[in-house]
């Protein structure tokens, strides 16, 4: 008898999706926060929120108005149909987490998420603190194959994201950093009373930009060698993180929207591993990404 894993695909599972059980429904757009760091950032930098409720080993709440948040404690445990609600849900740590927190949000009526998180550049085209907007993901981890067919077990194959839905996010997300930056320094020389030119003019060479390109998500932090990260380089990735295959072939068997944000957060090379944690470049393009990608998320 053959393994049954591509054969039944859209088989239902036995076990229902409970991971939501204790959440209320949930509006259509949601933020994956994959470190506990940015979570908390969020949670205490973008205003009135819902109260946080667990989600599987993480937790979840609401980004919304006041008067809507009030309302849903009378409203049967439902939002009002035409309330704006933004979900923030993490952290989670690995393909299999992740993907249970991505079917709950699903299951609760969620169908555009934005995933936000770390990587590690193994490609000089990345420095520490630049911001990347995955294109396509290629497997490394065993998640992904319940939901997608493998070609053959040897093949690592690359699973993409909603490329019009990665457009947008790019587009608006540079948008929103560039003006931001822009205002940081109107300010910056308006306490120095200094005298403002075109400030409203961005030049190029000031506009922020969002790089693109593969990466490779692995289930092992602690085995990505230098055989390894040359062999994924030439199969074209230039970063590797944890979850977003597995994200993304879910969100495509699932058929929602999916687009991912991720900060380089320390670089592999051949010879040396250089974390970037602590480093001011790092530490500063984190908080202006998750303080931008919660304006963007909604406006979606």
């Amino acid at each position: 008898m053959s393994f049954p894993t591509w054969s039944d695909l859209n088989d239902a599972s036995l076990i229902p999706i409970l991971g939501g059980r204790y959440t209320k429904d949930l509006g259509s757009v949601a933020i994956m926060v994959s470190t506990d760091l940015d979570f908390r950032y969020i949670q205490s930098n973008c205003g009135k929120t819902s109260p946080k409720n667990p989600f599987f080993l993480g937790n979840l709440f609401v980004i919304n108005n006041e008067n809507t948040i009030q309302n849903v404690n009378v409203n049967n445990g439902k939002y009002p149909f035409d309330a704006k609600i933004l979900t923030v849900a993490g952290p989670y740590l690995g393909s299999p987490l992740a993907v249970m927190i991505l079917e709950s949000l699903i299951a609760r009526g969620v169908s555009k998420v934005v995933v936000v998180g770390w990587c590690g550049a193994i490609s000089d085209k990345l420095k520490i603190g630049d911001i990347l907007i995955p294109d396509s993901a290629i497997c490394d981890e065993g998640t992904s194959r319940n939901y997608m067919e493998m070609p053959t077990d040897r093949d690592f194959p690359t699973v993409f994201p909603n490329p019009d839905f990665t457009i947008n996010l790019k587009r608006e997300l540079e948008s929103n950093l560039t003006l931001n930056s822009s205002l940081t320094l109107k300010n910056r020389e308006t306490d120095n009373s200094r005298t403002i030119k075109n400030v409203n003019n961005i030049e190029g060479d000031k506009a922020i930009i969002c790089k693109s390109g593969k990466i490779w998500t692995t289930d092992a932090i602690f085995r990505e060698t230098p055989k390894k990260i040359a062999f994924f380089n030439n199969m074209g990735a230039i970063a590797v993180e944890m979850e977003c295959s597995a994200l993304f072939a879910v969100a495509k068997y699932r058929k929602i929207d999916i687009a991912a944000t991720l900060i380089v957060s320390d670089i592999l090379s051949l010879t040396e591993w250089k974390p970037g944690f602590k480093e001011a470049a790092f530490k500063e393009s984190r908080k202006r990404v998750l303080k931008a990608i919660i304006e963007v998320a909604k406006s979606i």
